[in-house]
């Protein structure tokens, strides 16, 4: 017999081929196939195995589950949507926390540009925290998407480390000019990469806040980089 899975938490072929192994040895399973862009594993089995025994044969990052099967009579799309919401829900808090926090800095003596720049400041260095969570499989995760890190790997390893770096030059306004223009620089081409992906409909996981956090590639990733983006912009102009 045959069953088809979903799995999550696979990032690279090295996860796939980790996965494939794992599944392979538990036993009963005759064959498997994995497909990481679909995030499926299918497990021939010579009789039901059941879904606990399969997945504690996997390391506790990937997470095994039923491959749920279309039906007429249920609203896919709409459930897919909750869903996709529900993993977003930390993303949504950060940027909530953040313009809170740029707000209540300036709010006695209002400046756009100081809060702005406040804002810049604490989006790199909360992001580049989620990143060192798992400094070891952020660049794999981050290749995916950004065409630089394909090319060039080492790039994904020294990417937290810049955004460090820029968000304590935007938070004690060091370096401005410099600072807005590697904005301008690494964030295009990480939205080069996300509008490609999302045209491609491809799954993949955002490596926005690093891997501990398991955020799919969304709409969203791309209105995160483009709000950075626009106000790198306007603050470049505001600094002409």
């Amino acid at each position: 017999m045959k069953h088809t899975y979903q799995i999550a938490g696979m990032t690279c072929d090295g996860c796939k081929k980790s996965v494939t192994e794992k599944l392979s040895n538990v036993e009963g399973v005759s064959q498997v196939t994995v497909d990481r862009e679909a995030g499926t594993a299918t497990i021939s089995m010579e009789q039901h195995i059941a879904l606990e025994t399969l997945q504690k044969a996997l390391p506790k990052k990937y997470t095994l589950s039923e491959k749920k099967t279309e039906n007429i009579f249920e609203n896919t799309s709409s459930e897919e949507a909750t869903s996709k919401l529900k993993q977003l829900k930390p993303l949504f808090l950060i940027f909530g926390y953040l313009f809170t926090a740029a707000i209540l800095l300036h709010y006695k003596n209002w400046n756009t540009g100081e809060a702005m720049l406040d804002f810049m400041g604490l989006f790199y260095i909360v992001f580049s925290f989620f990143k060192f969570l798992d400094l070891k499989g952020f660049p794999e995760s981050f290749r995916m998407y950004d065409p630089l890190a394909k090319v060039l790997p080492v790039y994904g390893w020294i990417y937290p480390f810049m955004e460090l770096g820029l968000g304590l030059l935007f938070l004690m306004r060091l370096q401005i000019h410099l600072a807005l223009w590697v904005t301008l620089v690494i964030l295009g081409l990480t939205t080069i990469g996300v509008v490609q992906t999302l045209l491609g409909k491809r799954t993949i996981q955002c490596a926005c806040l690093g891997t501990a956090l398991k955020l799919p590639m969304t709409e969203a990733t791309f209105i995160e980089n483009a709000l950075m983006l626009v106000m790198a912009v306007l603050m470049l102009l505001n600094l002409v």
